[in-house]
């Protein structure tokens, strides 16, 4: 499982070789101070940040390596852990060990992807849905869209906003392996975070626009509607018979965080949620979830026309992370990536078919 360290970071033991030693290798490779390699250089955007190896004062003989906690900016971490590529396997890999990947998931040369595992923070219950390695191997060609919509589902709506920005950060790693031919990556995954709680949310559906910021104050809303805010998600609605608003209050709970294969078992304490606003001051941050417990009947329909047509201006603003995480098989090359190429490529089409039903 992965550990955590007092400062923040997270730790990964080093695997037994020659897969420990190679993932080193390739961290070591790429985050070296004297490396020029434009290619390995903007590689590091997609990748957690390296901070060399670290063992415990207890036991020197074990080693970890030191990797960014790519949760940790989040409040309700939803986490989805995504194996690419149409081999599991490595060109240096047994007949034995071919034949036991292949029959892990038979699929994997078709589909090109497997969902390892995904926790999902759900607004209605304040609670969060595990899956297993279990539930992506149970997956077929027609159901995979369906079971990964799962991962973009806060329990009241679909984010579409979080799946419209993951498709733009897999693209922008698509990009970079049509454009490299020194590394092909196997039993590699993507490791996709995005931001589950609703802190703040304004909704005003006379125009269908959708805007969140963390901190409003009292203040006018563009067409001079005024917005009491309170902690609350607030409903605002114009209609013939004046205004009907509805207001949700939401408490935070616990952070929690996980990496593959200690889904249960890592509990984070809580951590405080660091807010960047590079914009001016009234730069509004746009989602597509908000509670809807206790709203007025009349507010509902069109609630729903929100929640399935977002504007294109919410598509950029989530907070979303997708990282290339576990490189225990990586290996030079002089020619594409094709196998990862091709994964990546349907993954993507499966995201875009969940934006676009």
């Amino acid at each position: 499982g992965i550990l955590q360290h007092p400062d923040g970071t997270v730790l990964k033991q080093l695997q037994p070789p020659p897969r420990g030693p190679r993932e080193q290798e390739f961290y070591n490779k790429v985050y070296d101070s004297d490396c020029c390699d434009s290619i390995l250089l903007e590689l590091r955007e997609y990748l957690p940040k390296y901070f060399g190896v670290w063992s415990p004062p207890t036991a020197p003989n074990d080693t970890y390596l030191k990797l960014e906690d790519v949760t940790r900016k989040f409040n309700k971490p939803c986490i989805m852990d995504v194996k690419i590529g149409q081999k599991s396997y490595d060109p240096y890999a047994s007949a034995e060990k071919i034949q036991q990947q292949v029959s892990k998931y038979p699929l994997m040369e078709e589909i090109g992807f497997l969902v390892l595992g995904m926790r999902v923070y759900h607004v209605s219950s304040d609670s969060y849905e595990t899956q297993n390695q279990h539930y992506g191997r149970s997956l077929t060609k027609e159901t995979v869209k369906d079971g990964i919509s799962k991962f973009f589902h806060s329990g009241y709506c679909l984010r579409k906003d979080v799946v419209a920005a993951s498709i733009q950060k897999v693209e922008k790693i698509l990009e970079w392996f049509e454009g490299q031919t020194q590394l092909n990556f196997y039993a590699s995954s993507l490791l996709f975070v995005y931001e589950g709680s609703c802190q703040a949310t304004t909704v005003r559906l006379g125009d269908v626009t959708l805007a969140e910021k963390r901190r409003v104050p009292k203040g006018l809303l563009a067409g001079g509607d005024v917005l009491e805010y309170n902690n609350n998600i607030n409903v605002i609605n114009s209609t013939e018979n004046g205004k009907i608003e509805a207001s949700v209050g939401k408490g935070l709970s616990k952070f929690y965080a996980l990496h593959k294969k200690a889904c249960s078992k890592r509990h984070h304490s809580q951590l405080s949620l660091k807010v960047e606003n590079s914009e001016q001051d009234n730069v509004w941050k746009s989602s597509t979830c908000i509670t809807q417990e206790h709203l007025n009947g009349n507010v509902l329909p069109q609630l729903e026309k929100v929640f399935y047509h977002v504007p294109a201006e919410t598509k950029e603003s989530a907070n979303v992370e997708v990282r290339m995480i576990d490189f225990a098989h990586v290996f030079p090359s002089n020619t594409r990536d094709e196998g990862y190429i091709y994964g990546l490529k349907n993954l993507i089409t499966v995201l875009q078919n969940i934006l676009d039903n």
